[in-house]
Order: C-alpha cells, then structure tokens, then sequence
C-alpha cells in the first residue's frame, strides 16, 4: 500500500473542510500550512450571522445575475474558502506558508480550473503565503508561486473576462 504524498494529505484535509460549505454551486475548502502545522482552515459560506443561500433556498448571485460565470462576486453571499482562513490566521504565521485549495461541484466532481479569484489573489499575495496547491482530482493537483500573481498580473496583462 503506498503513502498519500503529504500535498495530497494537506488537499484531503481541506476536501473535508469543503464538506462544511453552504454555496449551493461550489464547495469549496482550504487550510493554511507552515512548517507542517495547521496554521488555519477556511470554507466558503455566508458570513456569521447572516443565512446561507442553502438555507435561502438559492443562489443569490444566479439570481442577480444569471448569465455571468466570473463575475457578480458582490451579489454573491459566501466569504471565500481562502479569505476565511486568512481571516482566521495571523499575517506572522502566513509569511512562506502554503495554502492548500479544493473545489467541489453542485455534481460532487472536481471543479476543473479552480484557481483563487482576483479578490483572493491580492489578499493571498498581501498575506505572505508562499504557494497554493489546488486540486484537479484525487491524486494530481497544480502549485502556484504566489510570486507568478505578482509577476504576471492578470489585470494589466488583459486576461480576465467582466
């Protein structure tokens, strides 16, 4: 029997976390890890105090706006999986920390192309986290050099879609 690679242990942990998401559309789930401790975990859901959208009975950002796919992120009701967990933790503790991401569909398939929207992006480069490892499925997952966000900045280069 062969051992779960250690990104792959991190990525089962925050598959779990996802289980706890309240986004009728995606589940998404994340932890933030340092030196092999868990510094913070996070999953998307509405924030304390106000109902969810399972709870609603829909998707408040189908609502509003039904034809965009990336974009709407202000009519939708979930904080991220990632902000909070950066919520969640201190900026000493992020600095050269990983950020370990898993989204799930509506279908409970891997969410393919997952990767931290703009918002998430600028709060993951300003927190100091040094990777994200985001998984495409059970065994396989992509990692990003935080400093590639920084380097290739998606709004000047015109690759993001309104």
């Amino acid at each position: 029997m062969e051992r779960v690679s250690k990104t792959n242990y991190y990525l089962d942990i925050a598959e779990a976390i996802s289980g706890r998401s309240t986004c009728m559309l995606k589940k998404y789930g994340c932890i933030i890890v340092k030196n092999d401790e868990i510094i913070s975990t996070g999953y998307s859901g509405a924030p304390r105090g106000r109902e969810n959208c399972i709870d609603l009975g829909y998707c408040t950002k189908k609502k509003f706006f039904p034809d965009k796919h990336h974009s709407g992120y202000d009519a939708c009701r979930a904080v991220h999986a990632e902000q909070n967990a950066m919520i969640s933790a201190s900026r000493k503790n992020m600095i050269d920390s990983s950020l370990y991401l898993v989204g799930i569909r509506h279908d409970g398939t891997y969410e393919q192309g997952a990767s931290p929207c703009q918002m998430c992006r600028k709060m993951i480069i300003n927190s100091g986290i040094q990777s994200v490892y985001i998984r495409i499925n059970k065994t396989e997952y992509n990692k990003v050099d935080v400093n590639e966000w920084i380097n290739h900045d998606d709004l000047l280069d015109g690759k993001i879609e309104y």
